[in-house]
């Protein structure tokens, strides 16, 4: 690794010794440089005093950056530096963008900072840059245990990487704990604390280039959002719902071996100390109906603090995220509309902040969704950064043509991105009206179908085919039924007699079976009444033209077995007069009971045929 650095040095002072001439004009009188490695974001502070000691006017200030660096750059600014010491403050952003200018290394990218006035002959100016790095702390080992500390390695030059010549210069670089493995030393290098110093150095050409290498110790949770997701949904009836999806992975040192939770949970600061164990997001003032929930559902291990300046939600994760471990959770919260949404100049627009909430926490993926009420037009981004912009529509309730979503993206995001962003769209306030009146329609509507279907008779006209040929199957029914009632009474009287003859074998009372078979002849009689008009109905009803036949046949079987049961009964009466011995008797009557139990059990047959039909 020191190797790669140092044929990089060597190709970039080779380099240097033929552009130096080029940016002659302009040197560099100081540079003062501090690099903060407190957290997983690396933050290199240069304070920069340049001067022009050419002839003519200059107005814009190269910044390079080796490729390396490049792609891990989030953020980079530039303001004017006022006051000295602690009385200092920084103002009046200079305008950064990236430049190819001709004749440059290939393997640096520029930036030019533009200064607000140019700079004339000897005349200076004193300014900072603020450059943001992710993904530049290397964990090494790649690999630790639970039981492990996080080391973590940065690489950098001591010499601050110019186009232009640097009369004097520091760097100082910052760290989380005072433990340091092992760090580069050069001339003028101290460690003082947590703090390694290099410099002062002088009179350095342009691209000078030193490489060191720090390896220390971190055990700062290395919170990196794979994906952020952020809706934003407006309402004009008075709130702004904010709804976040997280999908966090921790970037530091990789978990191996296995991992005790009741090792972590009784010395949590020695065993997994480098763990993310809770987030604190810190939400605008007045935020109402906070919730924190995964896919299993709420999240009970969250606390919320708010006061009129600020709303802080200190959330947990279910288990505590080591190295590698991911997890993924949603967090919204409701606004009041009119701390956010104003009108200007015929416009409405959401003034809101753009990034995430929880500090120090990498985004590599960032959307912002914002939503706006159905029938926004003339709609239009204002940010302070670059963004790729696109847009879509979202449906939800008693929407028709759907509701425009603006959808801005930004990958490489840092705290530094949570800045004030703007929509403006132009919407009609008469357009709030039409949802409340699909509803008022839409339950008047239904009144009155209600209304309708209360007071007009849906049933079929009596005087209909159908309806008169249902009447009459009604009635076929109906004398089907009686029919099958007579039956089954006729067949209670059967068993009566049969009751009569056991009795008369077991008492011998002759009259008392002659006074039971006179009385079941009597009832029997008037069943045959009651049968024959039910009969003649049938016969003459067109409905009853398919099941008459079964219905005669029953009738005709029922009687047959009538008065086989009456044969049967004389003939036993007769027996016990004449003192007919029991087995003269049983032979007298046995042809008459085989046709009395097959007669029975065609009838029976017959009535389970007619009952499903």
């Amino acid at each position: 690794m020191r190797k790669m650095g140092s044929r990089f040095g060597l190709f970039l002072l080779a380099i240097s010794i033929l552009w130096a001439p080029v940016l002659s004009d302009l040197v560099i009188s100081k540079v003062d440089r501090r690099i903060d490695l407190t957290s997983q974001i690396a933050r290199i502070t240069s304070t920069l005093k340049v001067e022009n000691e050419g002839s003519e006017l200059v107005s814009e200030v190269l910044l390079a950056f080796p490729d390396v660096q490049t792609k891990h750059l989030a953020h980079l600014s530039a303001s004017s530096n006022v006051g000295k010491g602690k009385v200092r403050g920084s103002s009046n952003s200079f305008t950064v963008q990236p430049v190819n200018p001709k004749g440059m290394p290939a393997s640096l990218t520029f930036y030019s900072v533009t200064l607000p006035k140019g700079l004339g002959k000897g005349e200076s100016l004193t300014f900072d840059v603020l450059a943001v790095l992710t993904h530049t702390l290397q964990p090494f080992p790649e690999k630790i245990t639970q039981a492990d500390i996080q080391l973590l390695v940065f690489q950098e030059t001591a010499y601050y990487l110019s186009p232009y010549a640097v009369k004097v210069q520091t760097l100082v670089v910052k760290l989380p704990e005072a433990r340091i493995e092992s760090y580069t030393r050069i001339h003028n290098t101290k460690n003082v604390g947590s703090e390694i110093k290099y410099g002062p150095y002088e009179n350095l050409p342009p691209f000078s280039y030193s490489p060191v290498v720090v390896h220390f110790e971190s055990n700062q949770p290395f919170a990196v959002a794979e994906e952020l997701v952020r809706e934003i949904e407006i309402s004009h009836w008075g709130n702004v719902q904010v709804t976040e999806h997280y999908k966090f992975v921790h970037g530091g040192a990789q978990s191996k071996g296995e991992f005790s939770r009741l090792d972590y949970q009784a010395r949590p600061h020695v065993r997994g100390q480098y763990a993310i164990r809770r987030l604190v997001a810190k939400l605008p003032p007045r935020a109402h109906s906070v919730y924190y929930r995964d896919e299993i559902g709420n999240v009970s291990t969250s606390n919320l603090w708010s006061d009129s300046m600020k709303t802080e939600l200190e959330i947990e994760p279910r288990y505590p995220v080591i190295g590698g471990w991911k997890t993924a959770f949603t967090i919204g919260y409701g606004l009041p509309l009119h701390d956010f949404v104003f009108q200007s100049d015929g416009k409405r627009l959401i003034d809101i902040s753009f990034g995430c909430p929880m500090n120090e926490v990498v985004i590599n993926t960032l959307i912002v969704k914002v939503v706006l009420p159905e029938g926004s037009r003339d709609i239009s981004v204002s940010a302070p950064f670059p963004l790729k912009e696109s847009k879509e529509t979202k449906f939800s309730h008693l929407d028709i043509a759907g509701r425009p979503v603006v959808v801005l993206e930004k990958t490489n995001a840092v705290p530094e991105h949570n800045q004030k962003f703007q929509v403006y769209y132009k919407f009609n306030s008469l357009a709030m009206l039409m949802e409340p009146l699909m509803l008022i329609s839409g339950f008047f509507f239904l009144f009155v179908a209600g209304i309708v279907y209360m007071h007009v008779d849906m049933s079929i006209s009596k005087s209909s085919a159908s309806y008169l040929a249902k009447l009459q199957w009604d009635e076929v029914q109906a004398a089907i039924q009686q029919i099958q009632n007579i039956i089954h009474r006729g067949l209670v009287i059967h068993d009566k007699l049969e009751a009569s003859l056991r009795d008369l074998s077991r008492t011998g009372d002759i009259q008392a079976c002659k006074a039971a078979r006179k009385a079941a002849d009597g009832s029997l009689k008037e069943l045959s009444k009651e049968i024959k008009p039910l009969l003649a109905f049938l016969q003459s009803s067109q409905q009853a033209a398919q099941i008459l036949p079964k219905v005669e046949e029953l009738v005709a079987k029922e009687r047959d077995l009538q008065e086989r049961l009456m044969v049967k009964h004389s003939t036993v009466v007769d027996c016990y007069e004449k003192k007919y011995g029991g087995k003269e008797i049983e032979n007298r009557v046995a042809s008459q009971l085989q046709k009395i139990t097959a007669l029975r059990l065609e009838v029976d047959d017959l009535l389970e045929f007619i009952d499903e039909i």
